[in-house]
């Protein structure tokens, strides 16, 4: 009864810790479900306001609003375009670490370009917008490099998968459709068969038959293997004579006629 009692609790206790791990863990998805929804709603709101005021704000704050929308527009792109190909391709982690370190030299940039948005000094803000426009160029150039290399490399493995594909296919059509591929040297020829009709050209001609060789007289030889024959087989009686001959009762018997 004790061991009873000891294994039933033994097996509340491990639903309580499975419910408690599967409780744990749907809060964590929720949690991280927020947050990315919240990332996405705040991402969304922040470009919507950087691409008013680069319409709204002319100067040195639109263009500064314009290099942060250049900035994370061609960062996200190429962020989303490697972390989808290196599910299929494994080679690209190589190019998603080099992007990682990319991506720390953008969020420095665009911290510092959004705190220059509230630079009341708008002459010092106008020289340095150069050497922002520079840097901006060049991490957005280095990003875009790797996301069309990454689309370009996937395209390339498609072409190759499609023609290999293609050629398999063609493959496969030949074989089904065998009957319309003949050797060459199967082909009649004009000169071999004049007459044949134009439908008979993908099947040999009959040959003709051949002509039926006239067998010999016998009349010419006849004599002269019959007087051979008759000089070397020895001369029989053309009738065999029977055994003595058999007399019958209704047979009249001829008496001998007397001498006297």
């Amino acid at each position: 009864m004790e061991a009873v009692i000891a294994v039933v609790a033994l097996l509340f206790v491990l639903f309580l810790a499975v419910g408690a791990y599967a409780v744990v863990k749907a809060v964590g998805a929720a949690k991280r479900g927020v947050d990315r929804t919240l990332s996405q709603a705040r991402r969304t709101v922040e470009d919507t306001t950087l691409r008013a005021k680069t319409f709204a704000q002319p100067g040195a704050v639109g263009e500064l609003a314009q290099l942060r929308l250049t900035l994370r527009t061609s960062m996200r792109a190429t962020q989303d375009a490697l972390h989808a190909g290196v599910a299929e391709d494994p080679s690209l982690h190589e190019s998603l670490a080099l992007f990682e370190r990319l991506s720390v030299h953008g969020h420095e940039l665009d911290d510092e370009l959004k705190r220059l948005e509230s630079e009341p000094d708008r002459i010092t803000l106008s020289q340095r917008l150069p050497s922002l426009k520079e840097r901006t160029q060049q991490i957005t150039k280095a990003a875009d490099s790797l996301r069309w290399a990454a689309r370009d490399r996937a395209h390339k493995f498609a072409d190759d998968d499609l023609d290999l594909l293609r050629t398999q296919i063609d493959m496969e059509a030949g074989a089904l459709r065998h009957w319309t591929t003949e050797p060459s040297d199967t082909q009649p020829t004009a000169s071999s068969t004049p007459s044949a009709p134009p439908s008979a050209a993908s099947t040999p001609p009959w040959p003709d038959p051949a002509p039926a060789e006239p067998s010999p007289r016998p009349a010419a030889t006849a004599p002269t293997e019959r007087s051979d024959r008759t000089a070397q087989e020895p001369t029989r009686p053309a009738i065999t004579p029977p055994s003595p001959r058999p007399t019958y009762s209704w047979e009249k018997q001829t008496k001998p006629e007397s001498t006297t």
